[in-house]
């Protein structure tokens, strides 16, 4: 280990029952340097990061840290000798403000503020703005509370948690999983700035071109071992995605074949659907054999269409037709299920999966009938029909007995998907389909998005990762202030158009 180098990991292993999370890591990080690391959900990169910040224990292996052996007893033990963690699954205190949660049990450093044991808030919320600041969020104000944000903000909430303590080595575990492309930009000057200050960054992301725009190394890890390491500069995306798969992906979209869009069956309308003050006055429509993107900036009102046109949403005034029949405006989620909708948010673990439920339930959950008499549930054809559509959208699981929450999570996402198939929908409604899922799992759930248009069905599909939308759908919209623009051909796009149209200039 030289001067230069501030983390040394080698041989580290973890086991969890059966299951082999880690199986002999190495990996080395220089000071001022930002070193991602790669690969698929269940590559390990997560539980690597929950030995670093103390939250699990190694079986096996070394870390020296800052030229000493690392043992830390606990996370608290961890922050104070230097290391933040970034969670993928976001730890915050919803019922706390924004300037609370970023102190939160940071209360020994010297930057919290404190008079004779109490928090002084007027200095902690000018602390917090300052921290908040580069992000220019205006949903995000120190005194708000977190509950009350959308998850995109929360997500920066996190950020800037771990941006107020006095780290040496920040652990960012896909942080930018729910961000727009602007709070990107203003979280990669963020680290620039860290790096600039003595700070290394290990960053994880399934985005390909976020480690190449960020990332002064990389590190692939694929069934808990390291299989490549080096500059980014010198490693192609070709190598990187086999070595994180084990095998070539020619196509992260589908190639663009002829579909069969039905020019006079329209799935699904909206007319002038408003729900303020987040929605005002949508128009849509969905042909069978479609699929519709919509773009726009977080808060834009984009995700309270998909929740009101699912009905989780009241809408106040409008109209929505399904296969030429009326919906009441307020109506339950059960009643448009009912006539053929499916909804996917964008927030799985809170509102996508019953967590402690098998595989086999959740994929049956919206259509118990399909395997059930006289009000009995007949467990193996449960068992066979999770199964059927489990592999269907490639879920890879031990057996449909097996709880959700052990899955990874791209195998989360596909159960919620093969819950839509298997309910029989018509219209889906999908909010981020891809957020928090790795580079193979990506190109199944979007080759499925188009095997159902392909099928017949209408896709509504909410993205903040344009090459996405451009990828995978036939026409796009996009939402600006609770307004939504005209649909067009996504031949008549572009990136930049897209962004005008966000922010509401004129062309």
């Amino acid at each position: 280990m030289t001067e230069a180098t501030l983390l040394e990991i080698s041989g580290v292993k973890k086991r969890f029952g059966a299951t082999v999370a880690l199986d002999g890591v190495d990996l080395s990080v220089r000071r001022q340097e930002v070193h991602a690391i790669v690969g698929e959900n269940g590559a390990g990169k997560s539980t690597l990061m929950n030995i670093l910040s103390a939250s699990i224990r190694p079986d096996a292996g070394s870390i020296i840290f800052q030229g000493l052996p690392f043992h830390p007893v606990d996370p608290l033990d961890a922050r104070r000798r230097g290391i933040a963690h970034i969670h993928q699954e976001l730890c915050l205190c919803p019922h706390l403000s924004v300037a609370e949660n970023i102190f939160l049990a940071n209360e020994f450093l010297a930057n919290a503020p404190r008079h004779w044991g109490w928090l002084d808030r007027r200095k902690l919320h000018d602390q917090a703005a300052e921290i908040l600041g580069p992000f220019h969020h205006p949903a995000i104000t120190p005194e708000r509370r977190v509950a009350d944000l959308p998850i995109a903000a929360r997500q920066i909430v996190e950020i800037c948690r771990a941006l107020a303590q006095r780290a040496s080595l920040i652990l960012m575990d896909e942080p930018t999983s729910s961000l727009q492309q602007v709070d990107v930009d203003r979280l990669f000057s963020s680290i620039r700035r860290l790096r600039g200050s003595g700070i290394s960054i290990i960053y994880i992301s399934h985005f390909l071109e976020e480690v190449r725009e960020i990332a002064d190394t990389c590190t692939v890890l694929r069934d808990g071992k390291t299989v490549l390491t080096g500059p980014i500069r010198e490693v192609p995306n070709q190598q990187l995605i086999t070595a994180m798969i084990g095998r070539p992906v020619n196509h992260l979209f589908p190639p663009r074949g002829p579909k069969v869009v039905s020019e006079c069956v329209v799935v699904l309308e909206a007319e002038n659907v408003s729900a303020p003050p987040a929605l005002r006055g949508a128009t849509l429509q969905v042909r069978r054999g479609e699929i519709l993107g919509i773009a726009g900036l977080i808060g834009s009102g984009r995700t309270e269409l998909l929740r009101t046109l699912f009905g989780l949403e009241k809408a106040h005034a409008g109209k929505i037709t399904v296969l030429g029949q009326e919906l009441p405006l307020r109506a339950t989620p059960e009643s448009r299920m009912a006539r053929g909708m499916g909804y996917l948010s964008e927030d799985r673990k809170a509102e996508g999966l019953a967590l402690a439920l098998s595989v086999a339930d959740n994929i049956t959950l919206t259509n118990f009938a399909s395997c059930s008499r006289w009000g009995w549930i007949d467990l193996l054809e449960q068992q066979k029909q999770a199964q059927d559509r489990a592999d269907s959208v490639f879920v890879k699981a031990a057996d449909m007995s097996a709880p959700v929450q052990k899955l990874s999570g791209g195998n989360q996402q596909k159960v919620i998907l093969a819950r839509l198939l298997h309910q029989g929908c018509e219209v889906f409604l999908l909010d981020e389909p891809t957020r928090g899922v790795d580079v193979a799992s990506k190109a199944q759930i979007h080759a499925l998005i188009v095997s159902l248009a392909r099928a017949g069905k209408a896709v509504v599909m909410v993205s903040s990762y344009l090459p996405e939308l451009f990828g995978v759908c036939d026409r796009l919209a996009v939402m600006s202030r609770g307004l939504l623009s005209a649909a067009r051909p996504i031949g008549e796009w572009s990136p930049e158009r897209v962004l005008k149209a966000a922010i509401g200039a004129a062309e």
